[in-house]
Formats: structure tokens, C-alpha cells, sequence
């Protein structure tokens, strides 16, 4: 197990509500999922950043993949929940489902990202090689995060967030890392689980998506309108996907 305690982690809702668990995915933090927890206010909901990201920087960069798991477990500890992951996320909640199906109820994967596959767009594919190869963690921080903000809106933040940013690029780096080679089996996979994405995300993205429903023989869920984002963007939507892994589990 991993050393949870040096994690930021928050819990939300009724501690007997039906407990979930909220990965978040590469670039990213436990609070862009905050407008989906607002409409979940019957579960017990936990949040936390992972190894590397936001509140949990000082934990310092994961060393692999196998890491992000272990403290996933760890913030699980004893209870049996539903993990529901976005993006990059959703390879964590596999694997922990896989060592520890009696721990994960169900989980819900949110375009769950598969270079490994050979559907997977070879663009996509030399961009993770890059950021792999890249000299400078800090930069490819920076410059993921403006691909995602904008430049206008990078030069909105402070400079502290700025520099929390680039020292997000270690944990980033590493996560891509570890999508270069095959992580599992999709039909390894036995919880109960609901593949969701965005009726307006990158068509690769919703193209493997619907691919990796049909290997783990899960059904789908489209939220109308969301792009790769669609915790943020569209969090009625996103609560409902949320809700049905739940339901799924229970």
C-alpha cells in the first residue's frame, strides 16, 4: 500500500450514503470534480489528488502507474466502493478492480485513453511519445495546462499557481509514461462496468470508447453535448453517469 496520508483527500455527503470514489485523470485535480459532487449530495463521495497533482504535490511524483493504485487502495482502505475515474484515471480503477474486485463494487470509466491499442490514432500516440521524451517536466506542465486554459487564461492564474502547475510535469510525465506499453486485458476486466463519453469529444476518443465497451461487454453512456471534459463542462450529466456505475454496483 501506498502512503495516503501525505494525499489530499476530502469526503462529501452522508457517511452511510452509498459510497463512491472520484479518480481524476492526467493535468488535473480532485476540484474540477466539485460541480458533480454538489449533485450528488446522498452519496458519500471522496475526493483526492493524486500522487503528484494540486494538494497532493508535496507527496512528490509517482514513481509508475503501480503506485497510483496502491494509494488508491489506501484511500479505499477497508470499504468496498464504486470507482468512478475520468480519462487517464479510469487505468488506475481498472487495475485496482483487478487486484481487489472485492474492494471495487463497480467502476465507471470516462473515455478511458488506450494508446497502447492499435485503433488508438498514431498522432495521438507520437504526441505521448513526446511528452515522454521531453527534457523539461515543468514546460510540458505548462504547456498542457494552456492547452487546456488558453494562453489568456494561463496568464490569468497567480504565480503560484503557475509554479504548482510545472511541478505537476514529473507526475504527468510519468503518468504518460506508462501508457506506452499494453497496461491489461480489457476482458481481465469482471466488476460491473459502464463505459461513458461526451457526444461532443474528439471522435478517436468516443470511437475507443465505444471499442472498449464492447471488449469488457459493458454498456455505454453518452452524455449529449460533452467534450473530454465533461465532469466540468457538463456535471448533470457526468452525476447521472456517476449515479448508473452506482447503480450497477450496488
Amino acid at each position: 500500500m501506498g502512503d495516503a496520508a501525505r494525499l489530499s483527500v476530502t469526503e462529501h455527503g452522508p457517511p452511510d450514503g452509498p459510497l463512491v470514489v472520484l479518480v481524476h485523470g492526467a493535468m488535473d485535480r480532485a476540484r474540477s470534480m466539485r460541480r458533480v459532487v454538489e449533485r450528488l449530495p446522498d452519496l458519500r463521495v471522496v475526493l483526492y489528488d493524486r500522487r503528484g497533482y494540486g494538494g497532493s504535490v508535496e507527496a512528490g511524483p509517482p514513481t509508475g502507474l503501480a503506485q497510483h493504485v496502491s494509494d488508491l487502495l489506501d484511500v479505499l482502505g477497508t470499504r468496498r466502493a464504486t470507482v468512478v475515474a475520468h480519462s487517464f484515471g479510469c487505468h488506475i480503477a481498472v487495475l485496482a478492480s483487478m487486484a481487489h474486485p472485492e474492494l471495487v463494487a463497480g467502476v465507471g470509466l470516462w473515455e478511458p485513453p488506450v494508446p497502447w491499442m492499435d485503433f488508438w490514432p498514431e498522432r495521438s500516440k507520437r504526441i505521448v511519445a513526446r511528452i515522454v521524451a521531453a527534457g523539461d517536466p515543468g514546460a510540458v506542465a505548462e504547456a498542457g495546462a494552456k492547452s487546456m486554459l488558453g494562453d489568456e487564461g494561463w496568464a490569468r492564474l497567480s504565480d503560484e499557481a503557475r509554479a504548482q502547475r510545472r511541478a505537476e510535469g514529473p507526475a504527468f510525465v510519468t503518468d504518460m509514461a506508462s501508457e506506452l506499453e499494453p497496461l491489461y486485458d480489457w476482458g481481465a476486466v469482471k466488476v460491473p462496468c459502464v463505459i461513458g463519453y461526451g457526444g461532443n469529444t474528439w471522435p478517436y476518443s468516443a470511437d475507443a470508447s465505444q471499442r472498449v465497451a464492447a471488449m469488457v461487454g459493458c454498456e455505454a453512456f453518452v452524455v449529449d453535448g460533452a467534450p473530454h471534459m465533461g465532469h466540468a463542462t457538463h456535471p448533470d450529466g457526468f452525476a447521472a453517469f456517476v449515479r448508473r456505475a452506482v447503480a450497477l454496483g450496488s
